[in-house]
C-alpha cells in the first residue's frame, strides 16, 4: 500500500503545474470543481524531484492523499457514466497552492464547486470564498463551524459536536427514558460546552426532558467512584461526556469490571470510532456511539471497492477513501444536473452513495437567519464484546 501511495505522490508531484494552472486550458461549458486536500507534495519532495523519505511514507501524509484517492476512483466512475465535470486538486501544504493563493487567481473565478479535506482556518476562508463566487464549498472532513455565519454557500458534512449531543440526548429519549441515565465527565473547557449542548438539547425537547445525574470525576478515579451512582437492579446508561479517548477508555473498562453485578449500556462521542472495543477488558457492556459516515459491509460498492484495493493495490480503503469517493460522486452528480443552480438543491437525496445524508440549514438563534448547512444524519453504531451488533 505504501508503494501504490508514493506513486500516486510521485504523479501528483510531476502534475502539480498543470493542477495549478489547469484552467487556462479548460474546456467551454464544463463545469469545474475545485479540490483542496493536504498532499504535502513540497514536504514529499526537494527542489531536484527527489523522494525525500526512501522507502517510507510518513503518516501525516494519509489522511489527505486517501480523500484524493477516493475523490479519483468517483473522478473514473463519473467520466465512465459521461459527465462533463473539470477537476482541479490543489494542495494545501504547497506554497503556490494554499487556497489563499489559489482564490486571487482569476481564472479560479470559473469554479462552480468546491471540496475541501480542510483545516478550521482553511475552512474558513474557502466559505468565504464561496459566498463571494455564490458556489456552494462541501467542508469533507472538518466536524466544525469554523465561525461561518450568515453563509448559506457552506456545508458542513461531518456533523458538529452539537448536533451530535442533540442526537444523542432524542435517542436516550426515545430508547432509554426510563432508564437510570448518568452523564460522567471531567473538569475541563470542552467537557463545560458538551454539557451545554446537553442541557440546550433539554430546554429545547418537545418531549419530556430527561432525569439524568452529571457526576464530574477527579482525575485517577477507580470504579468505587463509579458504584455510588450505579443501580445493580437495572441496566445503568452511562454517556461519557468527554472527547478525551483516555478518560472514556478508563471507564469503559471500569463498567466492564463490574458488569456482572451493575449491567451497563454506555454512550459515547464520535471520537469513539477509533478505539478498538475488542480488547477483553471491555467485555460485558454495551457500547454505542454516533457518526455521519458509516460504510455498510454488504453494500456492493464497499465490496468492489475493497476487492480493487486488495488486488489491485494490496491493501484495504481506510474511511477517507470512502469519504473522498463519496463527496466527489455525489456532488458531481448534483453539479451536473442543476450547475448554477447547484446551492438550492444540496438536499436533494439523489446518488446516495454510501450513508443518507440530511442536509438542514442551521439558523442563528439571535438573528434567525441561516448561518450554513450540516448533515444532520448521525447513524448509532452497538458494539458489544467488540463486534458491531446493529446500526440505528
Amino acid at each position: 500500500m505504501k508503494h501504490i501511495q508514493l506513486s500516486v505522490l510521485i504523479m501528483l508531484a510531476l502534475l502539480q503545474v498543470l493542477f495549478t494552472h489547469a484552467q487556462a486550458d479548460s474546456v467551454q461549458g464544463r463545469y469545474h470543481i475545485a479540490v483542496f486536500a493536504p498532499l504535502y507534495l513540497d514536504s514529499a519532495f526537494d527542489a531536484g524531484g527527489n523522494y525525500r523519505y526512501d522507502k517510507n511514507f510518513p503518516r501525516f501524509f494519509n489522511a489527505g492523499l486517501e480523500f484524493w484517492e477516493g475523490a479519483q476512483l468517483a473522478i473514473d466512475s463519473m467520466k465512465k457514466e459521461g459527465l462533463q465535470l473539470e477537476i482541479h486538486v490543489y494542495d494545501t501544504r504547497s506554497a503556490i497552492q494554499k487556497p489563499e493563493v489559489v482564490t486571487r487567481e482569476e481564472d479560479f473565478k470559473n469554479t462552480d464547486l468546491i471540496i475541501g479535506h480542510v483545516t478550521v482556518n482553511e475552512a474558513a476562508l474557502l466559505a468565504h470564498t464561496a459566498a463571494t463566487l455564490g458556489i456552494p464549498f462541501i467542508n469533507a472532513n472538518l466536524p466544525n463551524d469554523a465561525g461561518v455565519t450568515n453563509n448559506p454557500h457552506f456545508v458542513v458534512l461531518n456533523a458538529t459536536l452539537a448536533t451530535h449531543c442533540t442526537a444523542i440526548y432524542k435517542y436516550l429519549q426515545k430508547n432509554f427514558a426510563l432508564s437510570n441515565i448518568i452523564i460522567f465527565r471531567k473538569k475541563g473547557v470542552q467537557e463545560d460546552r458538551l454539557q451545554e449542548y446537553l442541557t440546550d438539547a433539554a430546554k429545547t425537547t418537545s418531549s419530556v426532558p430527561l432525569k439524568v445525574k452529571y457526576v464530574t470525576l477527579e482525575n485517577n478515579f477507580t470504579v468505587k467512584q463509579l458504584l455510588p451512582h450505579l443501580d445493580s437492579n437495572v441496566t445503568n446508561v452511562c454517556l461519557v461526556g468527554s472527547l478525551d479517548a483516555a478518560f472514556a477508555q478508563t471507564i469503559c473498562q471500569q463498567l466492564a469490571s463490574v458488569s456482572s453485578s451493575y449491567a451497563s449500556t454506555v454512550f459515547g462521542m464520535p471520537t469513539w470510532e477509533m478505539v478498538d472495543f475488542e480488547k477483553p477488558v471491555y467485555k460485558g457492556i454495551e457500547i454505542y456511539y454516533s457518526t455521519p459516515f458509516y460504510t455498510d459491509p454488504a453494500n456492493k460498492l464497499v465490496t468492489a471497492l475493497q476487492e480493487h484495493f486488495k488486488t489491485a493495490l494490496f491493501g484495504y480503503p481506510s474511511d477517507m477513501v470512502y469519504r473522498g469517493y463519496e463527496t466527489m460522486y455525489r456532488f458531481g452528480h448534483l453539479l451536473s444536473d442543476h450547475g448554477k443552480n447547484l446551492s438550492s438543491s444540496l438536499g436533494e437525496k439523489k446518488y446516495k452513495v454510501f450513508n443518507d445524508f440530511d442536509i438542514q440549514p442551521v439558523l442563528n438563534r439571535k438573528t434567525m437567519t441561516l448561518d450554513y448547512f450540516e448533515n444532520k444524519k448521525l447513524y448509532f453504531i452497538r458494539k458489544v464484546d467488540g463486534a458491531v451488533k446493529a446500526v440505528y
